[in-house]
């Protein structure tokens, strides 16, 4: 009678255990609370015409796209005529930061307070990228869309996973959200990152919610592995589409970055 109970009461503790709300602690920042160009120990640049055959060039190092004013991380995209080093004129520029090589993360609460740009044409994102891409390139990498957010359909907001299937073809899944007007104030755009999940939030709201075995079991999942984060703001391209000229010079302001990891995790 007394082995039963023991062996009850120790299933109960470790029940609770593994249902136990997580404890976010913080573990990396940027609250932006400084001037001039982004901060060189936490952020990196893409920098050209990247991906998607999006209309903007990436610039490196140039406040005229990324600065830190008055509490913000400003990315801007600017219709303009510039010439970059060892290119052709361009007639659109903008930013892309990208964290660190060093800075990865696994699991735990990824959280940014943005205010998005408006207009059609416009396409800001929050994503992550697997730490790995360079060695195993894109979808095998992984990619989490924290947000993403194109002008021409004002009002959703929509995120996203991609990876790639057993045949090694891009696979994703995706869920869009219905707000009105999300450019006309901040939210808080974040992921909750467990072993077997990722839930997706605008504000309070949670929206979706992806099971990670759905991009392959075990330990070579590529949501089990480290990512790095980025933020950017794009034109056009292959989502992006039409780009009207109120929409080429906007702001995208990122009010703070905040990871976390669950003190609770083993």
């Amino acid at each position: 009678m007394y082995k039963i109970c023991s062996i009850v009461l120790v299933v109960l503790s470790v029940q609770l255990v593994a249902t136990a709300a997580p404890n976010w602690t913080l573990v990396w920042s940027d609250e932006f609370n400084y001037q001039g160009l982004p901060d060189p120990a936490k952020w990196d640049y893409e920098e050209g015409f990247v991906r998607n055959h999006e209309k903007q060039y990436y610039t490196r190092e140039r406040q005229e796209n990324a600065r830190v004013e008055n509490g913000m991380l400003v990315l801007e995209c600017r219709k303009e005529n510039y010439t970059p080093a060892k290119h052709s004129p361009v007639a659109y520029t903008s930013a892309s930061l990208v964290t660190r090589e060093n800075a990865g993360w696994l699991y735990g609460r990824i959280e940014v307070r943005a205010k998005l740009p408006q207009g059609k044409g416009v396409w800001p994102a929050i994503w992550t990228l697997g730490t790995n891409v360079q060695a195993v390139g894109w979808p095998a990498c992984g990619e989490i869309d924290l947000l993403e957010y194109v002008g021409k359909d004002p009002d959703l907001i929509h995120a996203t996973i991609h990876y790639a299937g057993e045949d090694g073809k891009h696979k994703m899944n995706h869920k869009q959200f219905t707000t009105e007007k999300p450019f006309n104030d901040f939210h808080v755009y974040a992921i909750e990152w467990f072993s077997d999940r990722i839930d997706f939030f605008f504000d309070n709201t949670k929206y979706q919610s992806v099971q990670l075995d759905k991009a392959g079991l075990g330990a070579e999942n590529p949501f089990r592995k480290p990512h790095k984060l980025l933020i950017n703001l794009a034109l056009g391209g292959s989502w992006g589409g039409e780009i009207e000229d109120a929409a080429a010079n906007q702001k995208y302001l990122i009010d703070y970055v905040r990871i976390y990891k669950d003190a609770n995790a083993q």
